[in-house]
């Protein structure tokens, strides 16, 4: 049975690979300090960035998700954002994922936000075939302008 957690400092070294096995996933890469910084917002209990950890019957971290939320034109409560997810893709397919969904949405519920959305790559179709079953699509493209 997988079990979630909130992240904290001591799941340092197992959140690690499972965060960089996300950035390769997306053929990205992130300056260490990034990465480090990252972790300490996330973990940090005063911060606005929140984080669990998957694990395994064994104990085995088996995959990460961070979210945040925020205020909305469209709402009087504000939304919540699920920015990252990962699955260690050894145990793809036996209901992490939406574990971990489950988690977000029952964080953002908890918080009082009116709604909970993600983005993937239109290439993800394993994921992708999770979202549909756990979600209702919104139509929208998604457009940015790198300010970096």
């Amino acid at each position: 049975m997988t079990t979630i957690q909130a992240l904290t400092a001591a799941d340092r070294d197992e959140w690690l690979p499972l965060w960089q096995a996300y950035l390769t996933f997306y053929e990205s890469a992130l300056a260490d300090d990034v990465t480090e910084s990252t972790f300490a917002r996330i973990v940090d209990p005063a911060g606005d960035i929140h984080g669990a950890i998957a694990r395994d019957d064994d104990g085995r971290a088996v995959g990460i998700v961070h979210w945040f939320a925020h205020p909305a034109t469209w709402s009087k409560t504000g939304y919540t954002y699920l920015e990252d997810l990962f699955v260690d893709p050894s145990v793809r397919g036996t209901g992490v994922g939406r574990a971990l969904i489950a988690h977000v949405a029952d964080a953002a519920r908890g918080a009082g936000s009116d709604k909970l959305y993600w983005l993937t790559a239109e290439s993800n179709s394993t994921a992708r075939g999770l979202y549909d079953r756990v979600a209702e699509r919104s139509g929208f493209i998604h457009y940015q302008i790198d300010l970096g």
